[in-house]
């Protein structure tokens, strides 16, 4: 079929019409059981109740008013996420990349309002994943995203994921804050230590620099934590997060204190769309389900459950699987044979899972998956490694 889109995706011949929990059907009427939630943003599965009921209930007042005007959803969602983090005040936007660039410019902007413009610079690691505009593509600093865009954005330094000294030796004059995913998904769900993200903390501190992390994938519920920072007890300064916070609606934002936003004042940041009625009052639904009670500690059994369930699939498949990463349910396949047909082989069981760098298989599930779904799933990674075992030697006896 011919396709009117701009090929910049290699898209799977595979399309879907409709979903409930963690299962989606396609257009030919085959169930698949998610093992990828739409890259970490189905975080609610597929028509949860309480998200079609939100969506359809303000999508007949209100969609739409800019933010020339007070928004009530976007402020009560606003007061949520400030009174279970560490931030005074948030900024909504529609993806996870604007959240990057806001984040960015708060970094940026907080110094200049210090009276230290020249602060600009900013240090981010190898393997990051920031988005796809100019600014998070330069912060990310990989070659193949970079390639053909020109001279990038100046401002970045990067450093090895994990290694302080390295981080250590790029502090110059100029640095004025640590950008970070605190686990990396796009590298292959590359965990960072509590030590090494408590060390950046530390850094930052001592030499006057803000911390930001990069939860994009990780948080609102991911982890079993509400963000992955919890884990760690390495307060940032800014907070970047999307993908989970819609269930699927775009809506992202970035989180800040008092103290590291006070540059962002009246005219310094606008978005048309970002935190309208539509998608502030589903993000409402999302997170009062996420902060109900039990619903973190449901998140941290079930990804246990599956984590064990995929070291044993490491055990029984040493020739497929090579190890086991990751936090909650963000959790990664290292892969022997090559991650795309690992990914085919479990498409053929009915099964979704996503590729990343590494060579590693992400399994990002809805976080409403159940156990009965957790070990279907797992039967069904199973059946997909012994597609990729050695046939058996020729019994010579027989000829």
């Amino acid at each position: 079929m011919t396709s009117s889109l701009l090929p910049t995706y290699a898209r799977a011949p595979l399309a879907f019409e409709s979903g409930e929990g963690a299962w989606l059907t396609s257009t030919d009427g085959v169930r698949y059981l998610d093992f990828g939630g739409g890259i970490a943003v189905a975080s609610l599965g597929y028509s949860h109740p309480r998200l079609v009921e939100a969506l359809t209930e303000q999508g007949r007042k209100l969609w739409h008013t800019s933010n020339l005007f007070t928004i009530p959803q976007a402020e009560r969602l606003a007061t949520r996420l400030t009174e279970t983090s560490f931030a005074d005040y948030v900024f909504f936007t529609n993806s996870g990349a604007e959240a990057l660039e806001g984040t960015i410019k708060t970094l940026r902007k907080y110094h200049s309002a210090n009276g230290r413009p020249d602060r600009f610079r900013v240090i981010a690691f190898n393997g990051a994943f920031h988005g796809r505009t100019l600014a998070t593509i330069a912060a990310g600093g990989n070659p193949k995203y970079l390639e053909g865009f020109g001279p990038p954005l100046e401002g970045f330094d990067h450093a090895e994921f994990g290694d302080l000294a390295s981080v250590e030796a790029l502090i110059g004059p100029q640095t004025g804050a640590i950008l970070v995913e605190p686990i990396q998904g796009e590298a292959g769900i590359r965990v960072g230590s509590n030590e090494f993200l408590r060390g950046l903390r530390a850094l930052c501190d001592r030499h006057g620099l803000l911390l930001a992390f990069d939860e994009v994938q990780s948080g609102v519920g991911r982890t079993g934590k509400l963000f992955a920072y919890e884990h760690s007890g390495a307060t940032p300064d800014v907070m970047a997060i999307a993908k989970g916070v819609g269930g699927g609606f775009p809506l992202g934002a970035f989180l800040t204190t008092k103290e590291a936003g006070k540059g962002m004042v009246v005219g310094t940041h606008g978005s048309t769309y970002g935190g309208n009625p539509l998608a502030a009052a589903v993000g409402e639904a999302v997170v009062d389900i996420v902060l109900s009670p039990g619903f973190l500690d449901a998140v941290a059994r079930t990804g246990a459950r599956l984590r064990d369930g995929l070291l044993a699939l490491q055990e029984s498949h040493p020739g497929v699987v090579a190890g086991v990463r990751g936090r909650g349910l963000m959790l990664g396949l290292e892969l022997r044979p090559p991650v795309g047909d690992f990914v085919a082989a479990a498409r053929a069981q009915r099964l979704l899972v996503i590729p990343a760098g590494d060579n590693v298989a992400r399994i990002l599930p809805p976080l409403v998956i159940g156990e009965a779904e957790v070990d279907e799933g797992l039967k069904r990674l199973a059946a997909a490694c012994a597609s990729f075992a050695p046939a058996p030697a020729l019994d010579e006896a027989a000829g």
